[in-house]
Order: structure tokens, then C-alpha cells, then sequence
């Protein structure tokens, strides 16, 4: 069963992309994906990777967060950006639960697992807590804290007195919007968003890589997660944010050190069985 651009209904009745490829030796465990800032699911190499483990027998489930400001028309060139300034973490967390829902209407009795990138690390390790289905967690590129990444002092003052901030998306040239709702959010939910926390006290096995090089998440925000959860950090050398991964990715196979992150993690993943 392969489903590409389908269409599910998630956080706040809004509706987004999804994509599911089940293989014909389907071992009953899904890796679901979810992407970071910025991200979609149809990003660079996501696609390459997403063949990588229905090779190996997994089916593979990759989605846009219903807030990220693309449309079911056009779910790469952020076209809808009043939908990205009102994403919540909140918002991303139902996205996940509604697109577990909608895989139990396609797939019967099979195993979750998720992996995040980036900020969709925080999401993974926070659903990992919360819903009892998802087995384990893989992190790649995460961060370690949603709390540090907000403005401080005058910066927070000047973004509540207004209501929203702008961010530039490099790709797109866009100043994307974020609304002061985004950081409310996070403040209500501050313990249950707490990764620190979640990585000392949950139960599922934890898999954390971060590329040694990358300008853009800090290793040292993967080292606090590997430390925090007791586990190993796998550094993948030489390599960036997106483990050498670009947008567009034309070529037919994945960068060398995406696949010794896709590797690692499958290995990650057998190991449990």
C-alpha cells in the first residue's frame, strides 16, 4: 500500500498532507516522522529516507503539521503564512494524534515508533510521554529545550505588547509570522513540554543522533538529551543540520551521512525486537 498526498484532518479542524507506504513484508511497525521548523514532509531527502525503511520492512508515515503554512494545494511554498503564525506546540502534538488515528483507519495491530527532527524532536519526545502506543523515540538534529529558544527581556516584552514576531524563511524569502499565543502555550504547558523531564522519567527506549557540525541546533543540545535519557549520543561526523541533505534533493540516492543516520537508526530499532 503506498498513499501519497492524502489529506487528514488535524489541530484545530484544519486539514493537511500525508503520505503512507505500507511494504508487502510489512514487519507491523510504523515509523512516523515528523519534521521540524520550517520543514515538510516532501523536504530535501525525507523521501529517500522514507524508501530506506520500507526496504527494510517498516511502513513509513510522513506528514505536514496542520499549522506550518502550507495548504492541501501547495504544501511546500508556505502559501497559507496565517496559518503558520498561529501554530502552537499544542497544535503539532494533536496534529500527531490525529495522524495515528487516521493510519488505525488504514492499518490494523501494528507498533509506532516516531522520529523528529529538530523541533520535531521536542514533539516526538513530549507524544512519547503522552501516547501509550508510540514504542520508541528517535531524535535527529533536536533541540533539548522549547523554553531557551524564546526571546528574553525586551524582546518578549516588545512580542507580547504586539502579538507577533516575524521570522525569515531563507528558502522562501517570506517574513513568516509567529503569534505571542505560540509562547502562552508553552508557558500553560510548561511542565508536560519540560524535555529535560520527559528524558530523565520515561520508559521507551531513546535514540538521539546530532551531526557534529551543525550551525543550527547545537550538538550540545543532543548530548543533554543522550545524557538526560541515559543513552549514548550517535554523532554523525562531519555534517550539517540536515545531514547533508538540500532542497531540492535531485539525486536518486541519500547523502552519506543521512544514510548512516537511517542505518543507525533501523539498528536502533532491531535491537528492540
Amino acid at each position: 500500500m503506498k498513499i501519497q498526498n492524502a489529506i487528514y484532518t488535524g489541530a484545530q479542524g484544519r486539514k493537511s498532507l500525508i503520505d503512507l507506504e505500507i511494504p508487502n513484508m510489512f514487519n507491523g511497525e510504523i515509523v512516523i516522522f515528523i519534521h521540524g521548523f520550517m520543514g515538510f514532509k516532501d523536504w530535501g531527502a525525507w523521501h529517500l529516507v522514507m524508501d530506506y525503511f520500507v526496504q527494510k520492512g517498516y511502513g513509513f508515515c510522513k506528514f505536514n503539521i496542520s499549522h506550518g503554512g502550507g495548504t492541501v494545494e501547495n504544501g511546500i511554498d508556505f502559501p497559507d503564512p496565517d496559518s503558520f503564525g498561529k501554530n502552537t506546540f499544542s497544535n503539532e502534538l494533536e496534529d500527531l494524534k490525529q495522524v495515528m488515528d487516521w493510519i488505525d483507519r488504514k492499518v490494523v495491530n501494528w507498533k509506532g515508533h516516531v522520529i523528529g527532527h529538530s523541533k520535531g524532536g521536542a514533539i516526538a519526545l513530549i507524544a512519547g510521554e503522552k501516547i501509550k502506543k508510540i514504542q520508541s523515540i528517535s531524535t535527529w538534529a533536536s533541540i533539548a529545550s522549547i523554553g531557551e529558544r524564546f526571546p528574553k527581556g525586551s524582546q518578549l516584552e516588545k512580542w507580547k505588547s504586539t502579538g507577533v514576531k516575524y521570522v525569515k524563511n531563507g528558502r522562501t524569502q517570506q517574513e513568516l509570522p509567529q503569534k505571542y499565543t505560540l509562547y502562552t502555550d508553552y508557558m500553560t504547558n510548561e511542565h508536560s513540554f519540560n524535555l529535560e523531564r520527559i528524558c530523565d522519567t520515561i520508559d521507551k527506549p531513546i535514540f538521539v543522533a546530532h551531526g557534529e557540525k551543525d550551525t543550527s541546533v547545537d550538538i550540545n543540545n543532543g548530548m543533554r538529551i543522550a545524557n538526560w535519557s541515559r543513552t549514548n549520543l550517535c554523532v554523525i561526523d562531519q555534517t550539517d543540520h540536515v545531514f547533508d541533505s538540500r532542497h531540492p534533493w535531485t539525486q536518486s540516492e541519500l547523502p552519506n551521512p543521512l544514510l548512516q543516520l537511517c542505518k543507525n537508526t533501523e539498528k536502533f530499532l532491531k535491537d528492540l525486537k
